[in-house]
């Protein structure tokens, strides 16, 4: 199955909002928008893509109802989701956290445009595995840019076969938050600034 999810948030007015597949948005405040599931979705050859607009003076809480959960499926194990924010105003972005469930694959992409005007909080919280589960995998990157110049290369793996597998201990859990323009912010974790403004938290963990 294929989501696509397109959200535009504007000065004085409700956020624009369009949605096909199993993903769907709904406003539930003023500048706040949550995603919520029209059917089970990720499954194993699925793909979900959210575009998110803020324009110049606009604000948006993008949330989420409940926890993603990436199930495998049929024919294959790997799914995906691909997030592609345009940012001139302010948004915040935390979803409740991806669940990598069984032996599924998720592998997530984020492209991030921030103009000069803009805000930006961005979290993601990922598990591999519900209770007794260890062998899922997730891999996640950022790809972050301001006016057009590099913040941010960042990607994380865990799980069965990831760069961090090993006989000694591997981390099933993760919290990355990126926040700009702020040089520091009470977050999880290892806190990193960034050269062209902003700072990175991340944490790595057995549970969430």
């Amino acid at each position: 199955m294929l989501s696509d999810v397109l959200i535009v948030a504007s000065p004085n007015r409700s956020p624009r909002i369009e949605c096909t597949g199993g993903v769907a948005a709904r406003r539930t405040d003023a500048d706040t928008v949550h995603l919520v599931s029209a059917a089970a979705t990720p499954l194993g050859g699925d793909t979900i893509r959210i575009r998110v607009v803020v324009e110049v003076g606009a604000r948006l809480r993008l949330r989420s109802a409940a926890a993603t959960m990436a199930m495998p499926g049929t024919v294959t194990m790997e799914s995906r989701a691909a997030w592609d924010l345009e940012v001139q105003g302010a948004l915040d972005l935390d979803p409740q956290p991806t669940i990598v469930a069984g032996t599924a694959t998720h592998l997530t992409s984020t492209r991030l445009a921030i103009g000069d005007s803009g805000t930006v909080r961005l979290r993601e919280r990922i598990q591999i595995g519900r209770t007794g589960e260890r062998q899922g995998f997730w891999s996640g990157a950022v790809h972050a840019d301001i006016d057009g110049a590099p913040l941010l290369r960042h990607r994380v793996e865990l799980g069965t076969g990831s760069v961090t597998d090993d006989e000694l201990g591997t981390p099933l859990a993760c919290i990355s938050e990126l926040r700009y323009p702020n040089a520091a912010f009470d977050g999880a974790g290892t806190m990193l600034p960034l050269a062209a403004g902003g700072c990175l938290a991340t944490w790595q963990g057995e549970r969430l």
